[in-house]
């Protein structure tokens, strides 16, 4: 599996979504904007159905990859997401629900590797290794570039070390060096 990135800029985060919906569809960008503002794995993202999240602020559930139970809190974009979504699609079942040929009206999730191939297709565009781990990854860089400690960044992405999490958001040795101009003491 190639490695991922997270999006380190903040105006590089608004582009993606831009250029998601714009090549892709607005259900992409949904998913990229919703992926950042809850920090989940697409796994557990994709497996979200309408009941699970619809009026709900505090998200409960237990982790595909980890089994491990997780609260989180939906931001308000996260809610507004969700709540246009679901006026726009009342009669779905998932919170991204396929749509296309291949479903045949079946019931189902999109798939992980389509969303995968968007978001590499976006990726390939403006010059990130962009992937499904990126929603997560840019959450996690863009609390730390804020400030917030990695321990608690820790907590947020439910990793087992901070030395997990700061590898996983992408620390470099650029940001590393450029710690030394930012601190002369």
């Amino acid at each position: 599996m190639n490695e991922v990135e997270a999006v380190k800029k903040r105006e590089d985060i608004q582009l993606v979504g831009h250029l998601l919906e714009k090549h892709g569809s607005k259900d992409y960008r949904d998913i990229w904007e919703l992926g950042i503002n809850a920090a989940l794995r697409i796994s557990d993202l994709l497996n979200l159905r309408y009941d699970d999240v619809v009026g709900v602020e505090e998200l409960t559930l237990i982790e595909g990859k980890t089994e491990k139970k997780r609260s989180i809190k939906l931001n308000s974009k996260a809610q507004a997401i969700i709540a246009r979504r679901h006026e726009e699609n009342p009669s779905d079942v998932w919170l991204f629900q396929a749509k296309g040929n291949r479903a045949k009206g079946a019931r189902k999730p999109v798939d992980r590797s389509t969303v995968a191939r968007k978001f590499k297709e976006i990726g390939d565009i403006i010059g990130i290794a962009l992937g499904t781990h990126s929603m997560r990854k840019t959450r996690g860089y863009a609390m730390w570039s804020d400030g917030v400690p990695v321990e608690f960044i820790c907590k947020v992405l439910n990793h087992s070390s901070p030395s997990v999490t700061l590898r996983y958001i992408g620390i470099e040795q650029d940001d590393i060096r450029k710690s030394y101009d930012d601190y002369v003491l």
